[in-house]
């Protein structure tokens, strides 16, 4: 996004610096701030979230939390649909390229790409690579709670490279915490297997030995590509390595928020309803359910006082939720002890 790009505020309005932030918090509650106040923060004016009062030059009034917002997500759709065409643009050139190679590749060399088409052939796929398997398998396990039959189905699979000795690191939603199907899998795997915990994860991705390697090709994941291709492999493992490295053991509690009264989940739906996303979306990225979601909301406006979704926003703005936490100084916002959070189902 377009945004202030001098030294001292590197950033644009979806991420303000410290003096910024407090600067326009500061002007939104009180309808507008002297210059004066406002010249440590240039890039207010020229973000275009503080403008001269026509009533007096002397004083700044605040662009609309809502207009922000607003702009923000034009913005990022806008981005959004860049970033589709050009990954439209680049399947094409792949397409193309893919067809120069003809079959003129031995068997023995096997296909950098294959379509998996129907779960029989899925599985037939997965159980050939976990035969194959000598010393790794990474996993990324998208959702909520893992039900039972979805640790069963590949349960066979996962005994069997326990015995070999194979090293399994699995990556999880924070939801699949409160499963005990998940406790007792990991039990079973002893310690062969690994697992960890994000707020959100990407789509599901399995990866044998680091040289084969399956996502969805489809939404209900009836049909699966197995990747072969070194490279396309390699920066499937970056990223999962990079999630693993911010993730939190299984074994390991949850940080605390250090604002009394908001959970860990719930700073993590602040952060998501601050960037624009209707509750779906943020349900979905989370593994709960929509119900859980807007209870969850409900909860935190209740904390924090707001009347309205509106007023939401600016709430999780002021008390600093649409982001990560800020160390740098300590939070203001307190509230009283209520009752526990919504089911996780």
């Amino acid at each position: 996004m377009a945004g202030h790009t001098t030294e001292a505020h590197p950033h644009g309005a979806d991420r303000l610096c410290d003096a910024g932030d407090r600067v326009y918090s500061r002007a939104v509650r009180r309808g507008r701030v002297s210059r004066q106040d406002a010249e440590s923060v240039p890039c207010l004016v020229e973000l275009a979230l503080l403008h001269p009062d026509p009533d007096d030059m002397g004083w700044l009034v605040p662009t609309s939390p809502q207009e922000v917002m607003t702009r923000l997500l034009r913005e990022m759709h806008e981005h959004v649909v860049a970033t589709q065409s050009r990954m439209g643009e680049a399947v094409s050139a792949f397409e193309w390229y893919a067809a120069l190679g003809g079959d003129s590749r031995s068997p023995a060399e096997g296909v950098a790409i294959r379509v998996l088409d129907g779960l029989p052939r899925i599985r037939a796929a997965m159980d050939e690579a976990t035969e194959a398997c000598t010393s790794e398998v990474l996993a990324v396990q998208p959702g909520g709670i893992r039900r039972e039959d979805e640790l069963s189905e590949g349960l066979h699979r996962a005994l069997a490279l326990r015995r070999r000795g194979v090293r399994m690191r699995d990556l999880y939603t924070h939801v699949a915490r409160h499963g005990q199907g998940l406790r007792n899998y990991m039990e079973l795997m002893e310690e062969a297997a690994e697992a960890r915990t994000l707020d959100e994860v990407t789509e599901r991705l399995i990866v044998f030995d680091r040289t084969v390697a399956f996502i969805p090709a489809s939404p209900d994941r009836t049909m699966a590509l197995e990747l072969r291709h070194p490279a396309l492999v390699g920066y499937l493992v970056t990223v999962f390595e990079r999630l693993w490295r911010l993730a939190i053991p299984l074994t390991a509690p949850l940080p605390d928020t250090g604002i009394e009264g908001i959970t860990h989940r719930e700073r993590s739906i602040a952060a998501l309803l601050a960037e624009g996303h209707q509750d779906a979306v943020v349900a979905e990225r989370l593994g709960i359910s929509v119900r859980t979601c807007r209870a969850h909301i409900a909860r935190l406006s209740e904390t924090l006082g707001a009347a309205s979704r509106t007023q939401l926003g600016v709430r999780i703005a002021q008390a600093g939720l649409d982001g990560p936490p800020r160390s740098a100084e300590p939070q203001p916002l307190t509230v009283p002890d209520r009752p526990g959070t919504p089911s996780d189902h």
